[in-house]
């Protein structure tokens, strides 16, 4: 029976790549590039062939071999494997490329930044530093040759062939007998009387030197060329020349090095360096200190190099999020490092993460999610858009807080084209008509308009039909006088999409009424809308046979093409949403509730319209629970989705101060309707909507709304007086008058309806806050008249008598 010897090599579980060596190591070794063969994943192979007669050079190899096995830090080659046959030595390390091929490949592409040369060096000294004084090793070949740098741009200190301990154990240094590595040694070893005092690192420190020249001036090519510091930094030419200095006593020791340039303006003191020795000791950091940090890193990200963001930086990110508590202040660091990702590596690395982001209840996370949803969007398939990320996202239509369902708006334009039919007809269409109807904002219900104007080539015919036609009849009664606006351009950027029938018969009756409005820009889009719809069914009347061109995309399934008349009214929608975001977000810390004003809704007819009063300032407790009973109503009528702000969402980071002076959004916003304050805000906010293009065009911007006019002073109201009876047994008698008799079934606000929109408001809440009040106000009288009563029946009682019953 025969047996085979295994070989190997065969055996070994990395291969060499077919590409030629990649350059020749210090000593007999020679780079390659290879691969694992399991997973494929890229290695760097050291190989070194034993040849008869060279003994003494493969004795070297296997100390190097030995070296390495044992060494480990984070600034020192980072072995993975080896194998050891009669015929050759195998090293397997993490991939690199020598230093010198490096350099050669960041001239060619556009050269290399000095903070980027500033960190190699800083981490090739540290190297040295835990050799000398950790170790007390000697590494005796410090040169271009013996530094490679990975895949992130980290340098790496090789070359461990000629090492040897400090403290004389295992003999002196070994010989090299490779001329082009003896121009490195010092010229202290030259002096055979040994008389020179120097101290274990002085060797190694001029070498250093040379390999600062090496960098910055390319290879040396001899020593007296040390004498001219060349293109080295002025910060750094001190440093080095101390390293050079022909006294040994006198090189710094390594870690004195990094010190002195580390110093206030120092070469090795910048933020590149400071980022990388962060993230080098993240672990260990503060939760408060990770923060910061994250905060600040995206400011930096531009100036840093690719590499080094797509391998040192991206992960730290992830592990952040994924076991840290680093939270929302990871995403705008992580969206710019996305950019330089390929699609795949995107859809590996980063779209699992923001899948799962969207999943969180931190209103901040959500809030910058749909912030820069634009960045990520493409990334995203329809599957996982309409099971992952849409159910989570339209909770945000729900939010009390109003930057919230701004921004979830805003997203729909972005997510609009990948909902299937139910999500965008149905589920979508029936939170859109809510927010239109409902919405406390002027400015969310405006822009709720412009987005469903700007999505609508997306919806499918019957729904167009069914929905646009209402939906845009009903914001031209919006008391806010953009959503007027707002309604008469979207039917204009959607007038492909109406028969001629519902031109004349819907359409044209609405857009009549509105030449009449107090407001001046609404009364002009809506003569020009009028003139372009007649214009139309003119034409159609004079030519017959255009009917079927121009209702052509009338019944046509929904196409992103038919949109394109909407595409330049776009720009509208973001600068209002901005605007609504800076009011109701980024306002300054101490600002109130009363620095806020909601739009004012029109008074039902037949009642008085009640006078501009000023909320105060800080919410007293009475108020408080005013608020409360206002909500009453609406917490019973509500479905269990509306329940959704109940959950402990956190707080938005950029406004924690202004979220913590408000306890409720809606109360707030309540308050404010019910009396509005004239305040210099308002006009900032709503002058942000004036973004439309000159005259003569469909796209041209609405003016400043006026601000409604305050009575004159010293006016009360109605309620307010005391027309002769006792206020304490007495309720408002004007309290009834409040509530509008209900004739008539109210209907659904949900639904897009040919529906009045005043009929929306069916009572005053300034008077029902105000009837509350009192009545709270006589109970509290009558309770102290009670026990008033009751203290004068008894009498006083006698310090420790006994109670009797």
């Amino acid at each position: 029976m025969w047996f085979f010897a295994r070989d190997p090599v065969r055996d070994f579980p990395f291969e060499l790549s077919p590409e030629p060596p990649e350059g020749s190591s210090p000593g007999p070794w020679v780079l390659h590039r290879g691969r694992k063969k399991a997973t494929g994943s890229p290695v760097s192979i050291f190989v070194y062939d034993v040849k008869p007669g060279s003994e003494e050079q493969t004795q070297v190899a296997k100390a190097a071999f030995k070296r390495l096995k044992t060494l480990r830090h984070p600034n020192i080659l980072a072995y993975i494997d080896g194998l050891e046959t009669e015929k050759c030595l195998h090293v397997v390390t993490e991939a690199v490329t020598p230093l010198g091929m490096y350099l050669k490949a960041r001239v060619e592409a556009g050269g290399l930044k000095e903070q980027e040369l500033s960190w190699g060096l800083h981490q090739i000294v540290k190297a040295l530093s835990f050799l000398v004084n950790d170790c007390n090793l000697i590494h005796n070949n410090v040169c271009m040759a013996a530094v490679f740098v990975d895949r992130a741009g980290e340098w790496k200190l090789g070359g461990l062939d000629y090492m040897y301990s400090a403290q004389g154990n295992g003999g002196g240094p070994p010989r090299k007998g490779i001329p082009e590595l003896e121009q490195y040694d010092p010229p202290e070893l030259a002096d055979s009387s040994g008389r020179a005092v120097r101290e274990k690192w002085s060797a190694d420190m001029w070498r250093l030197g040379c390999l600062i020249w090496e960098v910055f001036n390319g290879p040396l090519p001899r020593a007296a060329a040390l004498r001219n510091p060349g293109k080295i930094p002025k910060s750094l030419v001190p440093h080095y020349c101390e390293l050079v200095g022909a006294n040994p006593k006198v090189r710094p020791n390594p870690a004195r090095f990094l010190q002195n340039c580390r110093a206030p303006n120092g070469f090795m003191n910048n933020r590149f360096v400071e980022t990388n020795l962060f993230l080098e000791e993240i672990q260990i950091k503060e939760p408060s200190e990770k923060q910061k940090f994250f905060q600040e890193l995206s400011k930096s990200l531009d100036s840093f190099p690719e590499d080094f963001c797509r391998h040192k930086v991206l992960p730290q990110l992830l592990t952040a999020f994924e076991f840290g508590s680093a939270g929302a202040v990871v995403l705008t660091p992580l969206f710019k490092v996305g950019k330089f990702l390929s699609a795949e590596e995107y859809q590996q690395k980063i779209i699992p993460v923001v899948v799962k982001m969207f999943s969180s209840t931190d209103r901040a996370m959500r809030i910058r999610l749909l912030q820069q949803m634009e960045q990520f969007i493409q990334y995203l398939d329809e599957p996982t858009v309409n099971t992952q990320v849409f159910p989570h996202v339209v909770h945000g239509f729900l939010d009390t807080n109003p930057a919230i369902r701004e921004q979830t708006v805003k997203s729909m334009l972005l997510l609009a084209p990948k909902l299937n039919e139910t999500n965008l007809n149905v589920e979508l269409m029936k939170h859109f008509a809510r927010l239109q109807a409902k919405d406390d904002q002027g400015p969310i219900r405006c822009n709720t308009t412009v987005c469903l104007g700007k999505i609508g080539s997306y919806l499918s015919a019957s729904t167009r039909h069914r929905v646009l036609t209402s939906a845009f009849s009903r914001a031209t009664k919006d008391p806010f006088p953009p959503s007027r606006v707002a309604g008469v351009l979207g039917f204009a950027a959607t007038h492909n999409l109406y028969s001629m029938s519902d031109c004349a018969h819907k359409i044209l009756p609405v857009l009549c009424g509105l030449t009449v409005d107090p407001e001046k820009s609404v009364r002009d889009q809506a003569f020009k809308a009028i003139r372009s719809f007649l214009s139309k069914l003119e034409s159609v009347s004079e030519d017959p046979t255009q009917l079927a061109e121009v209702e052509k995309d009338v019944h046509a399934a929904s196409s992103p093409g038919v949109g394109g008349a909407a595409a330049s009214w776009a720009g509208w929608a973001v600068t209002g949403m901005s605007s609504l975001t800076s009011k109701l977000i980024r306002a300054h810390p101490a600002a109130t509730p009363a620095e806020t004003n909601a739009p004012q809704r029109s008074p039902p007819e037949g009642h008085p319209a009640p006078a501009p009063t000023s909320v105060p300032a800080t919410p007293t407790t009475s108020s408080h629970w005013e608020t409360q009973e206002e909500d009453k109503d609406t917490a019973e009528d509500s479905s269990p989705a509306d329940r959704w702000d109940e959950e402990d969402w956190g707080s938005l980071e950029e406004a924690e101060s202004v979220l913590a002076q408000q306890d409720d959004w809606s109360a707030k916003s309540q308050e404010s309707q019910a009396g509005q304050v004239s305040h210099p805000d308002r006009k900032a906010l709503e002058s942000d909507w004036n973004s439309w293009e000159a005259e003569g065009s469909w796209n041209q911007g609405w003016q400043e709304p006026s601000s409604p006019v305050p009575l004159p002073e010293g006016t009360r109201l109605a309620s307010e007086y005391n027309w002769g009876g006792n206020e304490s047994n007495k309720g408002d008698p004007f309290a009834a008058l409040s509530v509008r008799p209900s004739a008539q079934p109210r209907p659904d606000p949900d639904s897009w309806g040919e529906d009045n929109w005043e009929g929306l408001e069916t009572e005053s809440r300034q008077a029902k806050a105000e009837l509350a009040r009192k009545k709270r106000e006589e109970r509290r009288r009558e309770m102290e008249a009670k026990r008033a009563e009751k203290k004068a029946a008894k009498g006083p009682m006698k310090l420790g008598a006994r109670k009797l019953d």
